[in-house]
C-alpha cells in the first residue's frame, strides 16, 4: 500500500466498524502476495472500499475514466492508481491495464454484472469477466456483500447506518477451460467466457451472510 492508499483504508476501516457496524468473514481466502481476481456482486458504491478495507492488501480498482477529470476525485483516483476504464469504447486500454496489474503481482476488484444493482438483487453476469480470467493465470476469489443496497442504494441521497457485511468464498481453479481456451474456435471461446463468468456468478450467489 502507498502512503494514500493506506491512510484511506485506515479511514474506511473506522467508517465501516462504527457508522455501519461492518462485519467480514473469511478475508484469509484473498492471498497476500500474487495476482488475484477478486469478483464480487455490486449493489452500492460503499462496496469497492467495503471488499478493500477488509484486506490487509492494496486492491486495484476500476472506474470510468470521466471521472479523472473531476477535481479532487480524479487527483485521489490518481494516488490510489485505479484503472481507468472507456465504458463507450472498446476498452481495450482498460484491459490491458488490468493485465498489466495481474502481470505485476496485483489484485484487482471485478463486477460480473457491469454495474450497480437497481433493486437489491442479483443481477446477471456478463462474459467480460470471463475474458480476463481466461488470458490471465491469476486464482479467482468470489466475493458477496450484504446489507450495502439498504445503506446506500442508487436512490439514496445519504448513506444509512445499516449493517453491511462482506464474505469472501474459496478460490475457483478454471485451469481446464483456459487450457482448452487455448486452441478453442471463436464461437467456443465465446461460450467459454460466459461460462467461466456464470460459474463465478453462481459462486457468488451460493454464499451465506454467516461464517462458515
Amino acid at each position: 500500500m502507498n502512503l494514500a492508499y493506506r491512510i484511506s483504508w485506515c479511514v474506511f476501516r473506522l467508517g465501516y466498524a462504527t457508522y455501519f457496524r461492518w462485519r467480514v468473514y473469511n478475508p484469509e481466502r484473498v492471498p497476500l502476495r500474487g495476482s488475484v481476481v477478486l469478483a464480487a456482486n455490486h449493489a452500492s458504491i460503499l462496496d469497492p472500499p467495503l471488499i478493500g478495507a477488509a484486506l490487509k492488501r492494496a486492491l486495484n480498482y476500476l472506474a470510468r475514466d470521466t471521472l479523472f477529470s473531476v477535481p479532487i476525485l480524479g487527483w485521489l483516483l490518481r494516488l490510489w492508481e485505479v484503472v481507468p476504464v472507456d465504458r463507450d469504447g472498446g476498452g481495450a486500454a482498460g484491459l490491458r491495464a488490468i493485465f498489466d496489474r495481474l502481470r505485476n503481482g496485483g489484485a484487482i476488484l471485478l463486477f460480473p454484472e457491469g454495474t450497480r444493482t437497481p433493486d437489491g438483487q442479483l443481477q446477471p453476469a456478463q462474459a467480460g469477466l470471463g475474458l480476463v480470467v481466461i488470458k490471465s493465470s491469476a486464482p479467482v476469489v468470489p466475493v458477496r456483500v450484504f446489507g450495502t443496497f439498504e445503506a446506500f442504494g442508487r436512490e439514496a441521497r445519504l448513506p444509512r447506518p445499516r449493517r453491511v457485511m462482506v464474505k469472501f468464498g474459496a478460490p475457483l481453479d478454471f485451469e481446464k477451460l483456459r487450457a482448452e481456451a487455448k486452441t478453442a474456435p471463436k464461437q467456443r471461446l465465446r461460450e467459454i467466457y460466459q461460462q467461466v463468468t456464470d460459474e463465478i456468478m453462481a459462486a457468488i450467489a451460493s454464499l451465506e451472510p454467516k461464517e462458515d
